[in-house]
């Protein structure tokens, strides 16, 4: 191998490693032998886990990647679309950045969210958790790129009978088209996560339909069906993004149980398991990474054992039904 050549596997992995480090941000102090976080900010799609993927795989990570947990104005770019839901353009809107945090509790109640966040979010038809009063979950994944689980990961959800939503990149729909179409015709909901998983804060109104719409264009293509549920990447999202694409015809869909589950977990697939059983709550709903080998060896006890607790699965079409 040239020097240049070196030269530039050295310089992707020392990006890679960069995001690996902005990423790995949760409150251990609250829990430190436990991967479910107090604060937690959604990792970039591309991150390096169990095994690096080849370079055609890997999703640069975003601009300010480092900031995501910091809910401060960072950029004060606004479009002009209009919001038919407030009738406002987007230029009245503020752009201030938000990292998506909760608070968690280890009583299995819900997390706590401020009121001012809670008015927010549900002015713009955004979700992060379900009724209180019902022993319900809602299992989302996130899906960057393939990492060789998600067909255990559908085998599993198909011998319980579960059914989950998979929010995916372009970059995946485009690698991983025989998966997608799985996903679709075993009934699972497929979400949009992006094509390039960028911090829409960032970017312009402009900038966000096409983000959002080349991916729908592709599994349109691919399935025949429609998206129309959106993860915001890393969780980051601004009052103008929120009014953006639910003008586009998204709900944005974010969580109130996760784990640091895109790299490997020093308990394995136990950790994962205690993990996710310790912090359930009547209608939560739970973020998993599909690259993490932890997750998927930990799912099928994950299922069986909230069902015994009382828990039923459901999906984010009855999620958004129930407060439609």
């Amino acid at each position: 191998m040239s020097r240049y050549a070196k030269a530039t596997v050295a310089l992707i992995m020392a990006v890679i490693a960069g995001g690996f480090y902005a990423g790995k941000m949760y409150l251990a102090a609250e829990n430190p032998k436990s991967s479910a976080t107090g604060v937690y900010s959604s990792q970039p799609a591309g991150e390096k886990t169990t095994a690096n993927p080849p370079p055609s795989q890997a999703v640069k990570p975003a601009k300010n990647e480092a900031k995501a947990q910091i809910p401060e104005n960072v950029n004060e770019k606004k479009g002009a679309t209009g919001n038919k839901k407030t009738g406002q353009t987007t230029t009245s809107l503020s752009n201030a950045r938000r990292g998506w945090g909760i608070k968690r509790n280890d009583n299995h109640q819900q997390p706590e969210m401020p009121k001012a966040i809670r008015d927010t979010l549900a002015r713009y038809d955004a979700y992060w958790i379900g009724s209180p009063g019902e022993k319900v979950l809602y299992l989302t994944f996130d899906e960057g790129y393939e990492n060789g689980y998600t067909p255990k990961i559908l085998d599993i959800l198909k011998a319980n009978n579960v059914k989950a939503a998979f929010f995916v990149t372009g970059h995946y729909v485009k690698t991983q088209p025989e998966l997608v179409k799985r996903m679709a015709a075993e009934g699972h909901i497929v979400g949009n996560h992006t094509m390039n998983h960028p911090s829409l804060p960032d970017i312009s109104d402009e900038e966000i339909k096409k983000e959002l719409q080349s991916v729908e264009e592709l599994f349109t293509k691919l399935t025949g069906k429609k998206m129309k549920y959106l993860r915001p990447p890393k969780g980051e999202y601004s009052e103008r993004t929120l009014a953006v694409t639910r003008q586009l015809g998204y709900y944005n869909i974010f969580w109130s149980l996760a784990l640091v589950d895109w790299v490997p977990m020093p308990g394995g697939s136990q950790e994962a398991y205690q993990s996710v059983m310790d912090n359930l709550h009547n209608g939560a709903v739970i973020l998993l990474h599909a690259v993490s080998r932890d997750n998927t060896e930990a799912l099928d006890r994950i299922l069986k054992d909230a069902r015994a607790q009382g828990y039923t699965f459901k999906t984010l079409d009855d999620l958004v039904a129930k407060k439609a």
